[in-house]
């Protein structure tokens, strides 16, 4: 008697080998190209600490102050479509209480407005879309996804140039666990400034070109692995000025031994990475395990069924001897 195989047996078989070829896709070609640096970013952060500064009304530093960072970023979503790169203006002040809140930026203690020009994959810097100004480096606002646990390159704009960050293990903000990079910079010429000469101890001038120097005291990092999002950030920022050809620092415009992120800050950057974390993971990792096991079992079961087949109501075993008679 001849046997055929059922249409639930057929449908079986078939969902199981499509779950079997979907679980590879997911996480050979989904994910990857789901790891892209957004263009629509719109996020505000915010740095705290206590320091000195030049204060400009009192003509002398001030110590034991607060200072606070606000850093603003906002993806060009036009240029970045435009030019299939992430395409993001930042604006960075430097407040004190004084100037809290700023209704105009440039009442800050110190303000820059920047465009920054990544790569969406790779995070490399692309020169292109009136990048300003020109960087270099591996991490810079975010590190690259799938952050590795090794040195990186990071750009420290008031210096100009790049600092290595060595890989110090792990750290939890807020509960969650991310990588920690830290980092120092030595005392650096940065610039000159046209400045009165009694302000940097030369008497006998009117005006002189003093020198700009920077340092850092500290710079600590901490970024989720997968996203590469920054879940907290410190810095210990220090900015001098110098008579001409002095090594000694005559003023201080800026000195804070460690500037941070506020609790309401690392809140936010941890719950916007434990977010996009989970949908990598989904896609990645998930989703494809789950389509994996589904489809072999369904694949085996289909097989089975297949493999059984019921009888075919149209023909008889009678019929069938007829026939051969």
């Amino acid at each position: 008697m001849r046997r055929t195989a059922t249409p639930f047996s057929l449908v079986i078989l078939g969902l199981g080998v499509f779950l079997l070829v979907l679980a590879p896709l997911l996480a050979w070609y989904v994910e990857p190209r789901a790891q892209r640096t957004p263009i629509d970013t719109d996020q505000t952060t915010v740095f705290t600490g206590t320091g000195s500064y030049f204060d400009t009304d009192e003509i002398e530093t001030v110590r034991d102050k607060k200072i606070t960072i606000t850093r603003q970023v906002r993806g060009d979503v036009a240029e970045s479509e435009k030019s299939g790169r992430a395409v993001w203006d930042v604006s960075t002040s430097v407040d004190t209480d004084k100037s809290l809140p700023a209704a105009d930026p440039h009442d800050s203690l110190q303000w820059t407005m920047e465009r920054w020009v990544t790569d969406r994959k790779t995070n490399k810097p692309v020169h292109c879309c009136e990048e300003e100004p020109y960087f270099e480096g591996e991490a810079y606002l975010k590190f690259p996804f799938d952050v590795q646990k090794r040195s990186y390159i990071w750009w420290d704009n008031t210096l100009g140039s790049t600092v290595t960050l060595q890989y110090r293990g792990t750290k939890r903000i807020q509960g969650y666990k991310g990588l920690r990079f830290t980092g120092t910079v030595p005392a650096t010429k940065t610039g000159t400034r046209l400045v009165p000469g009694t302000l940097v101890g030369v008497e006998d001038a009117g005006q002189v070109l003093a020198e700009e120097w920077y340092s850092n005291h500290g710079v600590e990092l901490v970024a989720d692995q997968r996203t590469g999002r920054i879940i907290y950030a410190a810095i210990g920022p220090r900015k001098t000025l110098r008579a001409p050809g002095t090594k000694k620092d005559a003023v201080v415009l800026l000195d804070s031994k460690r500037i941070a992120f506020t609790p309401e800050t690392q809140k936010k950057q941890v719950d916007l990475a434990d977010t996009d974390s989970g949908l990598l993971r989904m896609v990645g990792q998930t989703l494809p395990l789950g389509a994996g096991i589904a489809g072999f079992v369904l694949t085996v079961a289909g097989a089975v069924l297949v493999a059984r087949r019921r009888p075919d109501p149209g023909t008889s075993e009678s019929s069938q001897q007829a026939l051969t008679m």
